[in-house]
C-alpha cells in the first residue's frame, strides 16, 4: 500500500523570518551585524538584478560572518539558537500541519536552503527528515562555502528525487513561500503556496 508524504520549506513557510539573518543576529553584536550587512549589500542588490547567484551571495554572508569558526562552536552556537529563538520563529499553523501529517502516519520532511546545522537540530526535536543546503568544513573550521549546491530551486526538486522514489507515495504534500520553492511544488499532487489548509 502506498505512503503520503509531506515536503515542507522552512524560512518564511514554517518560520516567521529568515533563520539565516536570525542566526547572524544571534551570533554578533548588533554593530558587528549592520557592518556585515552593509558590506554584503552588493551582492544582495545583484541578486535582486540578476547578476549574482543566491549561492554566490550565500558564501559571501557564511565568509564574513562564520569563515574560521570551529565547527564545534559553530555547532554549539546552532543548537543553542534551536532551543533559545526558533520556537519563537515557528508559525503555530504550520506547526499545527506538521502534527497533523504526523497524527496520520505522513512522512515529513524539511526541505531548505538554510544550512542544515541550524535546521536539523529542530528537525530532530520534531521527528521530522530534513534535506537542506550543507556548509564546507576543512580542518575543523567553516571555510565559508558550500558543500555541493545551495538547496534552492531546482536542487530541492533535485533533492528529493535522488532521496525518495516519489512515485511509490500516493499522496505527496508540499509547501512553500517564494519561487525557489515551485521546482519542489510541481512534484506534489497536493502544492500549497502560502497555504496550510488542505
Amino acid at each position: 500500500m502506498k505512503k503520503d508524504i509531506a515536503f515542507f520549506d522552512f524560512d518564511g513557510t514554517i518560520t516567521t523570518k529568515d533563520t539565516m539573518l536570525e542566526f547572524a543576529k544571534y551570533c554578533h553584536t548588533a554593530t558587528h551585524y549592520w557592518l556585515g550587512m552593509a558590506l554584503i549589500s552588493p551582492w544582495l542588490v545583484g541578486i535582486k538584478m540578476g547578476l549574482v547567484s543566491k549561492e554566490k551571495a550565500k558564501e559571501k554572508f557564511i565568509t564574513y560572518f562564520f569563515s574560521n569558526t570551529s565547527i564545534q562552536k559553530f555547532n554549539n552556537d546552532c543548537t543553542s539558537f534551536t532551543n533559545e529563538v526558533i520556537p519563537h520563529l515557528i508559525k503555530a499553523d504550520a506547526l499545527q500541519a506538521i502534527k497533523k501529517f504526523q497524527s496520520e502516519n505522513t512522512e515529513v520532511v524539511i526541505v531548505s536552503a538554510s544550512a542544515e546545522n541550524w535546521v536539523a537540530p529542530w528537525c530532530v526535536q520534531q521527528n521530522i527528515g530534513f534535506l537542506c543546503t550543507k556548509l564546507e568544513v576543512k580542518e575543523n573550521k567553516i571555510t565559508g562555502k558550500l558543500m555541493g549546491q545551495n538547496c534552492n530551486g531546482l536542487e530541492k526538486a533535485n533533492r528529493i528525487k535522488q532521496q525518495f522514489d516519489t512515485a511509490s507515495y500516493e499522496n505527496i504534500y508540499c509547501y512553500g513561500d517564494t519561487d525557489g520553492d515551485k521546482p519542489m511544488l510541481q512534484l506534489a499532487t497536493h502544492p500549497y503556496y502560502r497555504l496550510f489548509v488542505r
